[in-house]
């Protein structure tokens, strides 16, 4: 969640580390800070409460500069948002971020107010800086006493240390967090994210779960979590900078919500062409291996768990094998019965969500799982190192936190996966050929669905003073609604909630009134009649509803209806088309109420704490 730039450069590092910052600002964060080894020296360390902005303006004041420094954006998890709780910490002549949770901070901080350190923060981060300290005093050595510090910590961590006593080096560490290198002409970068380095490098070196890096001016080395020397691949990244860049649109997310048409395009190039599914393996896992499969079990986070709603209801109708959704944090802490021949799906926009992450390990315990597969927006994340299979989006870089096309190319890649599994089944080919011509026909019908923006925008101003809102959907829109009500709350902070249209009866009802608005997702099959008795128990309760319907649905305009009409889509294809509009009437409710739209309170792009 928080952010992490490091650089060893022939040049003044201040610059960049601060446009690193910049750069990860969308991963959300509360406040941020600098240190550098000086030339007198000493650390020179600068922290602002608030945006990255502020903290460039405290430089402007107390300016340092270094060949070699650290900085950070920082989320709270431990000690509230304040200038004395942000990093870097230090103790001595060690400065150092975190990203992570130390969980035995508490019995570590105890130990080390015995031997006589004095805390200034109440963070676990400057637990480590302390004791990193003494074992420094203790050992002598400063690699030696990294190893030693980080043998003693119990969580999820990444680390970016420097030493003023070794001023050309910085060592890191990565456990259960990301972290990786950029590599440049004689220079050397650590980020959390590829993103960050766009600017100074497109080669980059990603470290392994426990690797431990040490960077020196003369070159890096790098060793495993059992202390053996490694080498880890060099890679070129294909991002631009023009990538992270807003471009004409005002906000990131808008810029996203319009790139959702080549973004599925790119994500199903490969997997069907003509009407015919090409995809007859992911890796490992091959049309033999998904005969055998009985069951499957999707399992993600926040908005990728809507979309392994939406794909549960796929499996079972296009595929006929038994699917099943689990939220990761959940999953992890209970007793899952897995049936013998069950695949493993796990999704996420980041590949490096805690939970997920954690999940994805449980399941090298039980050998009941077939395989697993990884729906990841990132080639070169942990979730696809660790999963048997990797299935790419290939949405580009999301900045948003509010995430959109990561969403419908999830959505993409998981239907198309869908028809592969059809297919190795035995299903009848008419389904095989209906999947692939629908993907084929989507990114077009989102392009349509797209020009209405200016509708949606109409409707977005009956919300702008609204506290609560529902959002319905039955069979996979249900998901869809799910996905529409979080878009509200997260960056509008309209209190929402997604019901299937059924369950209106069974409790929110009572809620109706002409202060709730109602929106509706309301495709043209088989449940349109049932949802049209759903939406009718809210009109004669004064609710005022806002229906998104396709073109040929016999939806009439009445009082207490606001109905836009979508382009009629194939069925299969339907909960993708019909996300676009959800995504824009969130957009525009939060761009008038003044909220901030990509980098939303409390929220962060890529949670990788528990």
């Amino acid at each position: 969640m928080c952010g992490i730039i490091g650089a060893l450069a022939q040049r003044d590092v201040t610059p960049i580390l601060v446009e690193g910052l910049r750069r990860l600002e969308y991963r959300g964060y509360d406040s941020a800070g600098v240190a550098v080894v000086q030339s007198d020296g000493t650390i020179g360390r600068v922290r602002a409460m608030g945006k990255v902005q502020r903290l460039a303006d405290a430089l402007d004041e107390s300016p340092v500069s270094s060949h070699i420094g650290i900085a950070h954006t920082r989320w709270a998890t431990h000690g509230e948002p304040s200038e004395r709780n942000a990093h870097p910490h230090s103790s001595g002549k060690v400065s150092l971020v975190h990203n992570g949770i130390i969980e035995n901070h508490e019995e570590l901080r105890a130990e080390l107010k015995a031997a006589g350190y004095v805390f200034t923060s109440e963070t676990d981060t400057e637990v480590i800086a302390h004791l990193l300290h003494r074992e420094i005093e203790r050992v002598g050595e400063f690699l030696q006493a990294v190893r030693t510090t980080v043998a003693q910590l119990d969580g999820a961590y990444a680390l970016a240390i420097i030493n003023t006593d070794d001023p050309d080096r910085i060592i890191a560490v990565r456990r259960g967090s990301p972290l990786l290198l950029g590599v440049g002409v004689k220079e050397y970068f650590l980020a959390s994210d590829t993103s960050a380095l766009i600017p100074v490098t497109q080669q980059f070196v990603y470290l392994n779960d426990g690797d431990l890096i040490d960077v020196r001016r003369s070159g890096y080395a790098i060793e495993d979590e059992h202390g053996n020397p490694v080498v880890r691949e060099l890679k070129r990244s294909e991002l631009s900078d023009f990538s992270v860049d807003k471009g004409d649109f005002k906000h990131f997310m808008l810029k996203e919500i319009y790139e959702q048409p080549l973004a599925i395009r790119k994500t199903i190039e490969g997997l069907v062409h003509n009407g015919e599914l090409l995809l007859d393996h992911v890796g490992q896992i091959d049309s033999a291996t998904l005969a055998k499969v009985e069951q499957i079990h999707l399992v993600a986070c926040g908005t990728s768990s809507y979309a392994a709603g939406v794909a549960r209801y796929w499996l079972e109708q296009y595929a006929g094998v038994p699917a099943s959704v689990e939220i990761a944090s959940e999953y992890r802490y209970r007793t899952v019965q897995v049936p013998k021949n069950t695949l493993y799906i796990t999704l996420s926009q980041s590949g490096e969500t805690a939970d997920s992450m954690a999940a994805l390990e449980e399941t090298r315990k039980n050998p009941n799982y077939i395989a697993s597969l990884a729906i990841c927006n990132v080639p070169e994340s942990s979730m696809t190192r660790e999963a048997d299979a990797t299935l790419l989006t290939r949405a580009g870089t999301e900045i948003g936190v509010a995430s959109t096309k990561a969403f419908v190319t999830q959505l993409a890649a998981l239907l198309a996966f869908t028809a592969m599994v059809a297919r190795a089944k035995g299903c009848d080919p008419q389904v095989v050929t209906d999947i692939a011509s629908g993907l084929e026909a989507c990114a077009g019908l989102v392009e349509q669905t797209l020009e209405m923006d200016k509708q949606i925008e109409k409707f977005a101003e009956d919300f702008v003073e609204k506290h609560n809102a529902i959002f319905l959907g039955r069979g996979p829109f249900f998901p869809i609604a799910l996905e529409g009500a979080l878009k509200l709350k997260e960056i509008s902070y309209i209190h929402a909630e997604g019901y299937p249209a059924g369950e209106l009866k069974h409790g929110p009802l009572a809620l109706i009134d002409n202060d709730m608005p109602v929106v509706t997702v309301a495709p043209n099959d088989v449940l349109l009649e049932k949802l049209k008795a759903n939406m009718e128990e809210v009109r004669t309760r004064g609710g005022q509803l806002y229906v998104f319907a396709e073109q040929s649905s016999d939806i009439k305009d009445a009082d207490g209806f606001k109905i836009l009409r979508l382009p009629d889509c194939p069925e299969v294809i339907a909960p993708i088309v019909f996300t676009i509009p959800v995504q824009l009437l969130s957009y525009h409710v939060a761009v008038m109420r003044g909220t901030d739209v990509d980098q939303p309170r409390n929220l962060a792009k890529s949670v990788t704490v528990e």
